[in-house]
C-alpha cells in the first residue's frame, strides 16, 4: 500500500499526523505531508486506513499495490 496526500484537498486539519504520526508529518504552513516514500509498512496499514477515513476533506488517498 502506499499513502498520498492530495494538495488540493488538503486543508490542515492535521488528523492523518495526530492518527498516523508514522506516515504523516507537517509543512512549514501546518498542512500535512507524507513521510518517506509513501510506502505503508503491514503493520501500519491500518492506521493508514483509520487516517483516511477520518480526513473530512478526504485528502487522503491511499493505492493498494499488487
Amino acid at each position: 500500500m502506499k499513502v498520498q496526500i492530495n494538495v488540493d484537498r488538503c486543508q490542515g486539519h492535521g488528523r492523518c499526523y495526530d492518527i498516523a504520526p508514522q506516515l504523516f508529518g507537517e509543512d512549514d504552513e501546518g498542512y500535512s505531508t507524507v513521510l518517506g516514500d509513501g510506502v505503508v509498512p503491514p503493520d501500519l496499514e491500518a492506521l493508514a486506513r483509520r487516517a483516511a477515513a477520518n480526513c473530512p476533506e478526504r485528502a487522503v488517498e491511499l493505492a493498494e499495490e499488487a
